[in-house]
């Protein structure tokens, strides 16, 4: 008696992703209540500048009380507010995506349009772009939630994009065509490529060739290209953040490739700012048709007028926000560098990044056997046994088993020392337990592995490197 989309099972939630926090949330880590739960380490969340946040609002008690020069504004605030967003809110946000890229881009608030987070806009961007079994190409690894987000309730199909640890899980246009193909093997239509940059899982910003890959693909198939930026205020490190937008400034596209209107950005106050609970994200398109049907569609998911208005007051204080980008980023590198060092005396290497709020980290030499049953069941010990819910590989759809993203950045510092020293004794316990033969076997087989991957894995079916549990 019900429908279709309420009793099939394609929303994603059997991923290894989902499982973990299902388990954690039964069994939830507390220094004091609960020293043995498990550690809450695959959620991207920034918990580390609240309190820059919440001295901000202490200074500013009018906005924190709906209040406009000591007299209220709760009434105005609580009637009937039009889809289109407050003005004022979308000036002060087209302001700090500029100042996050050092202004060398500006946006036009007229091209922005207000949804409740960046899952509402990237869905609704699929609804916009795309029919019912039609494409979007996404480079692996990717986000375990875009199973979700894009295909749920849109019926859009995903294609991987393989990228390799050969070349650091880079976008080549070699990888672009191939993923097209196998497209159109499958008869599915390609309407785009959705890109996070940075990237999630990475915890790396696209570099200048993989932008320059991206633009002539879309170029020359026509198609749409989605940059999902919703980490480009966490860029910590060297190499500086590109946007896209930037990157098809620079490269002087000409304009009769009708491109600029097939460019659109997802972005958030999720990660920069630390408030994914205020669910505030939005999609810029320079595209009329696209801004217009995505206004309309928003009013599913409307941003509260109160949100918008204490919000619009913190942007505007330029002072606070370069101090808060500064400061954040700053923390950041400080506590990724900490999760870095530890694993390393573990023995554990993680692939180099300089955004994000996690580390795709690299557990291939304690696999049994390289396959993703064997990822699988390592994942498993970590979750169980060392009580740690990290985020295996297959679950962001990753080519190659033994990877994992593993985040920083929502837990105290005391917490993050427990979790790296439960590591340490794993790391050393398997190691013994297998012991060094073993152990050098695997190196060999992995070594292998990367000299033939970027020949084998593009070559491969859509659904070969599927996890088990999906």
């Amino acid at each position: 008696m019900l429908s279709r989309k309420a009793s099939c099972d394609s929303h994603g939630q059997d991923s290894s992703y989902f499982l973990g926090w299902q388990e954690y949330e039964k069994n939830p880590y507390h220094e004091v209540q609960n020293p043995n739960g498990i550690i809450q380490m695959g959620l991207a969340e920034n918990q580390l500048s609240f309190d820059l946040l919440e001295s901000w609002l202490a200074s500013n008690t009018d906005a924190l009380g709906l209040k406009r020069n000591g007299r209220s504004v709760f009434r105005e605030l609580a009637l009937f507010q039009d889809y289109h967003g407050f003005p004022a809110f979308k000036n002060e946000l087209v302001e700090f995506m500029a100042k996050l890229r050092g202004y060398k881009v500006a946006f036009d608030p007229n091209k922005l349009v207000l949804m409740a987070g960046s899952t509402s806009a990237n869905e609704i961007l699929m609804f916009c772009l795309a029919e019912p079994g039609e494409a979007f190409l996404l480079p692996t690894p990717y986000y375990p939630g875009f199973d979700r987000d894009l295909k749920w309730r849109t019926g859009v199909e995903i294609v991987p994009i393989h990228c390799s640890s050969s070349n650091d899980f880079r976008i080549t246009a070699c990888a672009l065509e191939e993923a097209y193909q196998r497209a159109q093997k499958l008869n599915l239509k390609v309407k785009g490529v959705l890109v996070t940059n940075p990237s999630n899982p990475l915890g790396s910003t696209l570099n200048r060739d993989e932008l320059n890959h991206l633009i002539d693909f879309a170029i020359k198939k026509e198609v749409h290209i989605i940059s999902d930026e919703i980490y480009s205020g966490t860029v910590f490190d060297s190499p500086s953040f590109i946007s896209i937008t930037e990157a098809v400034m620079e490269k002087h596209v000409d304009h009769e490739t009708d491109l600029l209107g097939r460019i659109h950005i997802v972005y958030s106050l999720s990660k920069d700012l630390g408030l994914p609970g205020f669910r505030v994200g939005m999609i810029y398109s320079n595209n009329e048709t696209v801004v217009a049907a995505a206004t309309k569609m928003s009013s599913f998911g409307l941003v509260s007028s109160q949100t918008q208005f204490l919000l619009s007051n913190m942007l505007s204080d330029k002072k606070f926000t370069s101090k808060y980008i500064k400061e954040n980023q700053r923390r950041l590198k400080k506590r990724k560098d900490m999760l870095v060092s530890g694993l390393r005396s573990a023995g554990i290497g993680c692939a180099k990044s300089n955004a994000g709020l996690f580390c795709w980290v690299d557990m291939r030499y304690l696999l049994r056997s390289d396959t993703f049953e064997a990822e699988k069941e390592l994942w498993k010990r970590i979750l169980f046994e060392v009580g740690l819910n990290i985020s295996p590989g297959s679950s962001c759809h990753c080519s190659e088993p033994g990877w994992f993203r593993v985040c920083f950045a929502n837990m105290s510092q005391e917490t993050l020392k427990v979790a790296i020293r439960r590591i340490e004794v794993f790391a050393e316990s398997s190691s013994s337990a297998s012991g060094r033969e073993n152990l050098s076997h695997q190196r060999s087989v992995r070594n292998s592995r990367r000299s033939l991957s970027k020949w084998v894995f593009p070559i491969s079916s859509y659904n070969d490197h599927e996890p088990a549990d999906r």
